[in-house]
Order: C-alpha cells, then sequence, then structure tokens
C-alpha cells in the first residue's frame, strides 16, 4: 500500500515537473531553516521534500535545509518567514499558542492519542490553521505528527506528587501548564539544546517523544520514560505568502505534489518510528514503559483541567474543531 500510494503521488510530481522544464522562470535558491537535528526523522523528510521540488522544478526553485536551529532557532522561525527573511521553514504548530490558543489544538491531554486519533483531529483544524497562518501572511504546505508524548525522568516515578520540584522542559503553553499543574518547574529549552540541558541539570524531566529522547541521546542523563501518550503534537512547513504568489503555476503544482508525497511519508515513518526510538531508548540504558493506573488516573485529572482552559482561551473556533473532531 505505501509503495503505491507514494507511485501515485510521485507521478504528480513527474507530471508537475514537466510543467515545471517547460516554464522559464530564474532560479531562486529557498533557505528552509528548521529547528530539530539532520538525523530526526521530520528533518529528514524536510530534506526529502527540498530536493524534490529543487529536481521537479529542474533547479528553477532550489530549497536548501538548515536543520539544528542552524539558520533561525526554533522560536524564531515563523516570524523569520512571515517577515520574509526566510522564504519557507518548519515549526512545531503548537509552538505558537501564545500568540493564539487554536494553534495548540494538537496539544490537549489526552484528546487524540493515537495516529488515526491525530489523523482525525488534523482534518478537523486544517481548514481553521489554513485560514489562520493565511491570515498572517503564510501558506500551509504538509504537517506531520511527532510520535505519541511520554514523559521523561531521571528518577522513577510514581504518582504527580514525584514530581514535585522538578525542572521540567517546556516547548509550548500546554507543557509549561502541565508543569505547574504537577509542581514542576518549566523551563523553556528548545530542541537543539536538550541533551547540554539535561548534562547541566537545567532541566531533569520532559514531555516528549520516544524520537526527540533517542535524537538527543537522553540516556546519558535520564533513566525513565513513560508511555502516557498524552498528545501528538505537529510540525508544519510553510511558506511566505508574498513568495508563494510569485511562484509560477508550474512550481506551485511541484510543492504541491512535494508536499503531499512529504506528508503521507512523514505519517508513514512517524509511525515506524515509534517502536524503534522506544527500543533505541532501552538499548540506552533506560526502563521504557506504561506509567502505572495510579498516575495514570492524576494525570487525566490534570489533562481535565487544561482541556477546559483551552477551550475557554480558544473559543468558538477552538470548540469547533473539537467538536468536528468528537462528531466523526
Amino acid at each position: 500500500m505505501l509503495i503505491n500510494k507514494i507511485s501515485k503521488i510521485a507521478g504528480s510530481v513527474v507530471f508537475a515537473s514537466a510543467l515545471a522544464f517547460a516554464g522559464t522562470a530564474q532560479a531562486d535558491k529557498w533557505d528552509m531553516p528548521m529547528a530539530y537535528s539532520a538525523s530526526n526523522f521530520h528533518s529528514a523528510t524536510g530534506a526529502e521534500f527540498a530536493k524534490c521540488v529543487t529536481t521537479g522544478t529542474a533547479g528553477d526553485i532550489e530549497i536548501v535545509t538548515h536543520p539544528s536551529g542552524s539558520l533561525f532557532k526554533g522560536g524564531d522561525i515563523k516570524r523569520a518567514i512571515q517577515t520574509g527573511q526566510a522564504p519557507i521553514g518548519e515549526r512545531l504548530m503548537s509552538g505558537h499558542q501564545n500568540e493564539n490558543a487554536v494553534f495548540g489544538f494538537d496539544s490537549i491531554p489526552f484528546l487524540a492519542t493515537s495516529f488515526d486519533d491525530s489523523a482525525k483531529l488534523w482534518e478537523a483544524a486544517k481548514p481553521t490553521m489554513t485560514k489562520l497562518l493565511d491570515e498572517q501572511n503564510l501558506v500551509l504546505l504538509y504537517a506531520v505528527p511527532w510520535p505519541p508524548q511520554g514523559l521523561y525522568f531521571k528518577k522513577e516515578v510514581n504518582a504527580v506528587a514525584d514530581m514535585k520540584g522538578l525542572k521540567f522542559r517546556s516547548y509550548n503553553n500546554a507543557t509549561a501548564r502541565l508543569a505547574e499543574l504537577t509542581g514542576m518547574l518549566p523551563v523553556s529549552i528548545e530542541a537543539a539544546e536538550i541533551s547540554q540541558a539535561f548534562a547541566t541539570g537545567v532541566a531533569e524531566a520532559m514531555v516528549s517523544s520516544g524520537s526527540t529522547g533517542y535524537d538527543r541521546k537522553v540516556w546519558e542523563s535520564l533513566t525513565h520514560f513513560y508511555e502516557v501518550d498524552a498528545w501528538l503534537p505537529r510540525n508544519y512547513v510553510m511558506v511566505n505568502k508574498d513568495v508563494w504568489n510569485d511562484t509560477s503555476d508550474a512550481s506551485k503544482n511541484v510543492i504541491k505534489a512535494c508536499a503531499e508525497l512529504a506528508e503521507y511519508a512523514g505519517n508513514w515513518r512517524s509511525k515506524e518510528y515509534t517502536g524503534f526510538t522506544l527500543t533505541g531508548l532501552r538499548n540506552g540504558g533506560m526502563t521504557v514503559g506504561p506509567a502505572g493506573d495510579a498516575l495514570v488516573a492524576e494525570l487525566k485529572v490534570i489533562g481535565e483541567t487544561m482541556t477546559k482552559e483551552w477551550l475557554e482561551a480558544a473559543g468558538d473556533e477552538g470548540k469547533a474543531i473539537v467538536d468536528a473532531f468528537n462528531a466523526e
């Protein structure tokens, strides 16, 4: 099924590429900032997307990726694209919750805890997110979920009380609020800084996927990973709307086809990477397994509080997304 799907999408790329070859657009270089390491599956998918576009447009548009926050730090990427400092880039969607709570639709605790539910939630949210980004001078190209989020610690944790006072790495409003409600101390740390933060004691715990922990070799500092499947946040690739409007129709067709392929491949890779990275954490010496029933029960109560708060902050748009998700 995967091969058939990729072949079908690849056929679209070939067709769009033929149109682009016939065009006369001047060669243009698009620098693409990305927050995560080159080895991360999101970055790998982005690199393949960039190559697809470069090849498909016969070099009329050359996309060059810059992983690990090397061009712009994660928190600065969206603003850089909006203002034209870079034409295209990738960012964690929920990283913008401080601008608008609706951006955090994918970080509502225990709402969508599987890949199937994540896909349903994205289907419900995509029209709203596309419109919201358009209003911010951005065009949505594709989005890919992370594996389910679990809890990392440097000690055994059986109850929320065991978390009190720990320095907790936060990457969006939801993770900062989770820290507050569990008695931990939120510390904002970008993905590229995770290894150093844990090694130096700046952070002692986090909620993230097995992928992030594996990529950053957190077993060098942490000991436990608890599978709680709290949510599946999404990274997305955006392009500056002015740049997009100045792009030829032929090249747009290539980019859209490559984006469709990247989204499909990224989703597949995220699913496959889940088991692989958890095995990697175990091989690194970490204790990996489901959280205990008592801890899960406490976390779900906290999740109910966070869900209520998010719905109040996100207003009618947020409620419409959740209602559409629940109706399917």
